[in-house]
């Protein structure tokens, strides 16, 4: 119960942290933006850390472990800020949407687990079907935005590399000490990036924006990472990035009716494509484990 609990609030925040992204950068630069963000979370899961009583460990596993988590925290997050700048806040979890692929791709050749099937095939060929159509659509819009595409699939490769390398190396460790560690291992390259890309912090917010990162902050950043590790602990990397089946359709949805972002009829069928295959790598292995 508590892991189909996790799921729901992972699907509802994946579908509104994009747009989230998008309006905390209103006002300031995207760099400060995410590093405000991480701030306010490491300071908050640190909290979470002291109230539950738990401890962080430096043992070789658990460093190896830290570093994992920060390369999602740092790399993919950094990824997803610079590149929502050029493109739609739903086009972020559409291309997210290709985690489970790309997951079991990784799980297959370093895990060995059995994520390749022929019907697997069969949905990374949609998914690559769909995604090649958004590309071809953002081609028309200009070269940033193909650049922004990129950006997105440069952050999805890498949260799915952290996840996958967290299972191999397999320290055991609870999902809030996971995150810790990982948010101080990353907190410094963050501090770092702003002063260099940035180094300014902006007189006033839009309160748009303000809540935004408060939201991201205090909400999606604790919570959000410390579910996503605990149920990481529990269940296959490839089932955990099935999350991803049900945020894309609701982000679309609310940049389009939050935000103005056009909804064209070839990001309708790219996104179709992808959501497809996610549907098909999602539940035509679980009807043949079903007739066995």
């Amino acid at each position: 119960m508590r892991i189909a609990l996790s799921f729901i609030f992972i699907v509802l925040l994946w579908a509104t942290t994009p747009l989230a992204i998008k309006w905390s950068a209103d006002g300031s630069s995207f760099i400060f933006g995410v590093a405000a963000r991480m701030s306010i979370g490491l300071v908050c899961i640190s909290m979470m850390l002291l109230i539950m009583r738990q401890r962080l460990v430096w043992h070789s596993k658990a460093k190896q472990t830290y570093f994992a988590v920060a390369v999602q925290i740092y790399g993919a997050m950094m990824a997803v800020y610079w590149s929502a700048q050029f493109i739609p806040s739903g086009w972020i979890s559409v291309i997210f949407g290709l985690s489970p692929f790309i997951t079991a791709v990784l799980s297959a050749l370093w895990l060995g687990e059995r994520s390749l099937s022929v019907d697997k095939l069969l949905a990374y060929i949609l998914g690559i079907a769909g995604l090649s159509i958004m590309f071809h659509s953002a081609l028309h819009i200009s070269y940033s935005t193909v650049m922004g595409l990129f950006g997105v699939l440069l952050a999805t490769f890498l949260q799915c590399f952290s996840a996958v390398w967290l299972k191999r190396i397999h320290a055991q460790l609870p999902a809030i000490t996971q995150v810790t560690g990982g948010m101080l291992f990353a907190f410094p390259l963050y501090m770092l990036s702003w002063w260099l890309i940035d180094g300014q912090i902006p007189e006033s917010l839009p309160v748009k924006s303000m809540l935004s990162i408060l939201y991201l902050g205090l909400i999606a950043t604790p919570i959000g990472f410390a579910l996503y590790y605990y149920i990481l602990t529990h269940i296959s990397a490839t089932r955990v990035a099935l999350i991803t089946l049900i945020s894309p359709v609701l982000a679309l949805f609310l940049g389009h009716y939050l935000n103005k972002e056009a909804l064209t009829l070839e990001i309708a069928i790219g996104s179709g494509l992808i959501l497809s295959a996610l549907i098909l790598q999602s539940f035509v292995g679980r009807l043949r484990q079903a007739k066995t």
